[in-house]
């Protein structure tokens, strides 16, 4: 496929935007090569600049759960947007959505919605922290929670170590409130509580990681952390930005069926329009402005066209619940063509799935962690991601992230990814 127009593009946005990106991984830096720059997209389909139609594996990081540009929610936000763009004043859709979705959502009575994940989980720790009158969080190593100061942190040299800031900009007073873990390893989280007695307001984990690819829970790790977090007096976070709503109506509190405190959501509950969210029960919500001390507010939060964007997806996958199974099925039928063909051509990988959720690792070590997700070898997904690309099929341009499949994918549209999979796997 040809890429000129994306190429002229690309370079003329190095003169005016940081990178020529204004989210790092769209620079494709881990994959090389210049990124594709899209014209418009429609159900399962990307079309560039170029006039390359391409087939979508990313569907915006998570959030076109039915594929783009869905008439409900197309429909929803343009008559929306005929009354006005933003008010920062209360509007009636931000109650109905409030309310779709803590009937959704097990375990939670209140949730305010904020402009980004990154803000959703940036408030979540505030209000832990307001909440407990506990200062440290516990995270786990690949698990992204966005960029806000004290996610942004990488291991010391120990597991009871405090961490340290992996970005400049990061001050060692904000890392050392931040202990790290390791994802699926139970002694790891058990130590740090040890070590920090009385010092912990909250564990914060993606319940299924999608930003080191996908990575299941091992039996018993989420009730283990259900269970430390009760020892401990800790309240525990799920990050839902990428799995609420997308693994279950519920999200992965349903699946999983472990109970969070605080649930943060993103993505899919703004139908593709910037929106975060986060949720708990009446006794912490109310910990929060105006009704408590713990400070937070934003004047496009609640803003009318992305609550009508998201109340109008909620709705579809509220009235439409075999969506999830339709989703489910296509991506094990994705799943075990693509086995099949790597199989054949004897490439080393394991395939990694949950849901809609789904990753390819070009190793033989079972991946289960950040580090076994590294061992992967990124030369052999660089030729597979601009193989795949060549084909017409875009792909996340990170080892490290998960594919989302969206609902418009039909069954022509997975064979004919299975067939480029064939094709270019011998060059592997």
């Amino acid at each position: 496929m040809i890429y000129q127009r994306s190429s002229s593009l690309f370079a003329e946005a190095e003169k005016y935007i940081p990178g020529g990106v204004n989210s790092p991984v769209r620079a494709f830096k881990s994959v090389g090569g210049t990124p594709v720059f899209i014209r418009r997209a429609e159900g399962p389909y990307l079309y560039d600049e170029d006039g390359n139609r391409l087939i979508d594996y990313i569907a915006s990081w998570g959030p076109m759960i039915l594929g783009h540009a869905h008439k409900p929610v197309i429909d929803a936000v343009t008559e929306k947007a005929k009354n006005g763009t933003s008010f920062g004043m209360p509007t009636e859709t931000e109650t109905e959505i409030a309310r779709l979705a803590v009937s959704m959502v097990p375990n939670v009575d209140k949730i305010r919605f904020v402009n980004s994940g990154t803000e959703a989980c940036m408030s979540a720790v505030r209000l832990a922290r307001g909440y407990t009158g506990r200062e440290k969080i516990i995270k786990f190593a690949g698990c992204y929670h966005g960029h806000s100061d004290a996610f942004l942190i990488q291991a010391g040299s120990g597991a009871v170590t405090f961490g340290s800031p992996n970005s400049p900009g990061v001050t060692q007073g904000t890392a050392k409130d931040t202990l790290l873990a390791g994802y699926n390893d139970l002694e790891s989280v058990k130590n740090l509580f040890e070590a920090n007695k009385g010092e912990i307001a909250a564990v914060i984990i993606e319940p299924l990681p999608g930003n080191m690819g996908c990575i299941l829970p091992e039996k018993g790790f989420l009730e283990g952390l259900r269970a430390l977090c009760d020892e401990n007096d800790s309240l525990l976070v799920f990050d839902e930005v990428m799995t609420g709503f997308r693994l279950a109506k519920g999200g992965a509190q349903e699946l999983f069926n472990v109970r969070a405190d605080i649930v943060t959501f993103g993505k899919v509950i703004g139908g593709g329009m910037p929106v975060g969210a986060f949720a708990s029960r009446n006794e912490i919500m109310n910990h929060l402005a105006p009704l408590g001390p713990v400070y937070q507010a934003g004047t496009l939060s609640g803003n009318p066209l992305a609550m009508s964007a998201g109340l109008a997806m909620l709705k579809e996958l509220e009235q439409h619940p075999e969506i999830f199974e339709s989703l489910e099925e296509k991506t094990l039928y994705l799943h075990k063509g693509m086995a099949r063909v790597l199989s054949k051509h004897e490439v080393p990988h394991q395939i990694n799935r949950m849901g809609s959720m789904i990753s390819v690792h070009f190793t033989t070590e079972e991946v289960r962690d950040f580090d076994s997700a590294a061992s992967g070898n990124n030369d052999t997904f660089k030729k597979f991601f601009h193989g795949m690309l060549n084909e017409g099929i875009h792909l996340p341009p990170s080892a490290f992230e998960s594919w989302f499949l969206n609902d418009a994918l039909s069954y022509e549209d997975l064979d004919y990814t299975i067939n480029a999979v064939d094709k270019i796997a011998g060059s592997l």
